[in-house]
This record gives structure tokens, sequence and C-alpha cells, in this order.
């Protein structure tokens, strides 16, 4: 019997948890602001909930961003939160600082009213008499807000956490809302539900394979606190049998999560299918927080596995890349080829994650350019999403590709743009996808995986195709006569400013964020 079962059973009073409420400041902030705003639903009349929603969570992402810079200077981030099930270290806090900037970057998105981009009333019917009317009334779908706080708040927790419990506890508190958010477009309803329902029952699945793995690892060490795992692993006297099926579930779980072959399926129908500023906020922030998980599991818990799961991800990082760049070129929706694009992304994050050798500074130089690529990579996809939910035709978002055409002539500022950003996800010179594809390749050549960066130097050029192709449509192509029109709303202005203005500065003067993602990588918290 444990030592509080004991208690219990002897009437002895249990001692309280000890919470560094300070450490974790900024994810108790965002879960604060989440519940506040679920009482502002409850409490605050119709028409005045937008106006208290939008400033609330406003204040909550940037009062967590500016917490976080305050803990990462102040601090010395090498030690576990909350009874240990939290790993408050550099990489967190980078990681977390991370999603709260690209949260605020998506919530300009999210909060602009001029375009619309969500239905007036979730429970109504599509085509329905009351959707109608409730478009016809012009109510907002003001929920939106608190479940981006909850999701956000998921997403903070999930590369924090410590051990695998705790880890799927964020699993879930991220994707439930992200569920309800992709079913809330305002045009192509029944598109955005189907997206919703896939979405919904596919991550289901990877949860209950995430579940499984972790109550097969914990029938290994006895724990599921990662550290316990690790030197488990390294005295190697538990089944191997348990441990073996264990990672591999578990990996099943982390790998859907940020879209690798074969477990990408879901992407490209739920970023086509969802509202346009929730898939931006998916492709960016949960991106960095899946990754992040991914990256603690395997650097904290399974680095003394490496030489069993290593092959395995040299296998699902080559699918990832190749699938990604190659089934990209067929497709003619703009959202689902970015979708496409970022399983290829996706499979060049992972060439970090092979990066994980005997030698501790070739790893941390995996965990660095991880780090800088996760954070590069976000501002450029909210950036070219924000452009997609700019150019609009009588039906919405212009999403087939041949309605791209001549968009160069009808306004080159905003065509010019996209191009840059097409550029960027391509990897060429002067970007920050170059240097964040250089960063990672690099440390996967000095892990020796020189074949892996082969094949992702390979998946490169042919997605370089594909991007290079939407700009010949723009630029070399005679507009219709009724082609799309471009709606520069300020809110979606300031995105595309934001995104195009890391994605520059990230990629001529790279090295300030270098040196703080190394700096940041150099903290883990591997105890």
């Amino acid at each position: 019997m444990s030592p509080h079962l004991n208690a219990v059973a002897q009437g002895a009073e249990i001692p309280a948890p000890h919470i560094e409420y300070g450490q974790l400041g900024p994810m108790l902030l965002v879960f604060g602001v989440a519940i506040a705003g679920v009482l502002v639903e409850a409490f605050v009349g119709r028409s005045w909930r937008y106006a208290v929603q939008v400033p609330l969570t406003f204040l909550g992402l940037f009062g967590g961003f500016v917490w976080t810079v305050v803990l990462a200077v102040t601090e010395e981030p090498f030690h576990v939160a909350a009874m240990g099930a939290l790993g408050v270290d550099g990489p967190t806090l980078f990681l977390q600082g991370a999603i709260l900037i690209l949260a605020l970057v998506s919530l300009l998105l999210i909060a602009e009213r001029q375009q619309a981009h969500f239905t007036a009333q979730a429970s109504a019917l599509p085509g329905s008499e009351a959707e109608q009317e409730t478009m016809a009334a012009g109510i907002t779908q003001t929920e939106i807000f608190p479940l981006l706080m909850f999701a956000v708040g998921g997403m903070l927790m999930f590369p924090a956490a410590n051990d695998l419990l705790t880890m799927f506890v964020a699993l879930e508190v991220l994707s439930l809302p992200l569920y309800l958010l992709c079913g809330l477009a305002r045009r192509r309803r029944l598109l955005s539900q189907e997206a919703a329902v896939k979405y919904f029952l596919l991550g289901a699945f990877s949860s209950a394979f995430f579940l499984y793995g972790a109550a097969l690892l914990y029938g290994y060490a006895g724990s599921v606190r990662l550290s316990v795992i690790a030197a488990q692993i390294e005295r190697d006297t538990g089944s191997e049998t348990l441990l073996l099926a264990g990672v591999a579930l578990l990996s099943v779980g982390l790998l859907f999560k940020i879209g690798a072959v074969p477990f990408h399926m879901w992407k490209p129908d739920v970023y086509q299918g969802a509202p346009t500023p929730i898939t931006a906020l998916m492709a960016s922030c949960t991106m960095v927080s899946a990754f992040g998980a991914l990256l603690r599991v395997y650097y904290v818990g399974l680095e003394k596995l490496a030489w069993e799961w290593r092959p395995a991800m040299w296998g699902v990082a080559i699918l990832t890349m190749v699938a990604g760049a190659v089934i990209a070129i067929t497709q003619t929706d703009i959202k689902r080829m970015l979708a496409y694009s970022s399983i290829a992304h996706a499979g060049f994050l992972l060439t970090a994650v092979v990066a994980i050798p005997d030698a501790a500074a070739a790893s941390a130089k995996g965990l660095a350019g991880a780090l800088f690529y996760l954070a590069a990579y976000g501002f450029t996809t909210i950036g070219a999403f924000a452009v997609i939910t700019m150019v609009r035709d009588a039906g919405g978002e212009a999403g087939h590709l041949s309605r791209w055409a001549g968009l160069g002539k009808r306004s080159p500022v905003v065509a010019g743009i996209f191009a840059f950003f097409l550029l960027a996800f391509a990897g060429i010179p002067l970007t920050s996808g170059f240097t964040g594809k250089f960063a990672v390749f690099q440390a996967a050549v000095d892990a020796g995986a020189t074949p892996l960066v082969v094949v992702g130097v390979l998946a490169s050029a042919i997605a370089a195709f594909f991007y290079v192709r939407v700009i010949v449509v723009m630029f070399f192509s005679e507009p219709e006569a009724d082609g799309p029109t471009v709606v520069a709303a300020p809110a979606t202005a300031a995105a595309v400013a934001l995104g195009l203005t890391a994605t520059v500065v990230l990629g001529v003067l790279p090295q300030p964020m270098l040196d703080l993602a190394g700096h940041a990588a150099s903290q883990l918290f591997v105890r």
C-alpha cells in the first residue's frame, strides 16, 4: 500500500502538493483567462461579448508571453515543477514563448469581423432558416475565444509535461477545443463539419494509441515519469517486449499530432475544411507544441534507446518528406497544398529527432535547430494563411489554384508577399526557411545521418516545384474577368506584416534567434 493510502487508512492528513505558481504562471494565466471567458459567455449580454472577449484574450496571451520572458531572464530553468509533473527548462520556455506569440498573431485573424470567418450559430443546420436568420442579425460566435485559450493552455502544457500521464491530459486539453473550432466555418459548412468529425475520430484513435503506449511503458518501468523510464532503460532489467511495444504505440500518438506519414491523412481534409484562421493556428502553434512534446519524449525518456528507434524514425522521416512533397504537386486547392507542404516540413523537422547521437554537443545542436525551425516556420505559415483569407470571390475565399491566375497583375503587393512566403517554404537563401533547414540538416550530418539529409534536399527540390508553380500562375497567367478581389482588413494586414517581418529578419539576421535556441537547448532538464 502506498504512503498516501496508508495515511488515509490511519486517518492522517495528506500533505498538500507543492505547486510552483510563479514558474507555472504563463500556463495558469492562460487557463484562468479561458475560465473567465466561459463566465463572460454566461453572464455578459450577447451584444457586449465580442468587445469583452477580444481584449481579454489578447491580455491573457500577451501577459503569458511577458511572464515567460521574465522567467527566461530571471530564473535558472533547470528543475521540474508541480511535484515533478512539468519540466520548466530552456526548451519549455522557448516553446511556450513561441506558442504564445504565434497565438497572438493568429488572434488577429480569428478576431477579424470584416471577413466573417465563423458561423453565426454553430448549432444551426447548414442552409437552414435558423442559420439565415442568425446571419442576417449579425450575431457573432464568441465562444471561439475561450475555446482558443483552452487549446493554447493545452499547447503550453504539452511540451512541458515531464510524465506521460500529464502529457496525455495536455494532449486532450489542446485537442478537444480544436475539434470544435474546426467545424465552425461560416461558408462551406458541410465541408467544415466533415473536417471536424474526421479530426475528432482520428484524433480519438491516436489518443488511444498514446494512452496504451503509456500503459505499456508503465508496466515496463513502474512509472510514467520520463526520467524513471530513461533510468530503467539504462539498467536494462525490464521486459523488452513491453518497452518496444510501448514506444511504438506512444510514437503513433505523437507522430499523428505532427502529421507524419503514415499518420497524416487527417491533415489535408482538416486544413481545407476548418476556418482559415483556425488552420493557421493549428499549422503553427499545434506544430510547435506537438514537436516540443515529441522532442522531450525522445531526448529525455528514450535517448538511451536510440539504437532501437532511430532506424524506424529514419523511415518515417523519409516517407514524410517524400510523400508530402510529391503529393503536394497534384493538389489544386491552395489550403490542401499547404497541408501537404506542412507534412513535408514535419519530415524535415524529424531529421532533428534523428540527430540524437551519443555525442551531447551534436544532440544539443539538433534540439537547437528544431527550436529555431519551429519558430521560423510558425511565422511564415500564419502569414501565408493570412494572405489566403484576403483573396476572395463571391463564394468566400478563392481556394482553387485557377482562381489565383493573374493575381500578380490585380494586386502585385499581395501576390509578391505570398510568393515570398512560398519561397521561404522552399528554403530559398535569405529567408527563414533556408536557415531552419540548414540548422536541422547540419545537426543530422553531425549525427551521421548524411543519407537522410540527401533525401531531404531532394524532397526540398521537389517541393520547390509546386511552390514555383503557384508563383507562375499568379504572375504569368492572364487574370479572369470575374477573378477574385483582395480584401485587406486591418487586423489581417497586421498579421501578414508580422509574418513577413519575421520571415525576413530570421533569414537575413538569424544569429540572435539561433543563439537563443542554442542557449535554450543547453538548459534541457533530463533528470
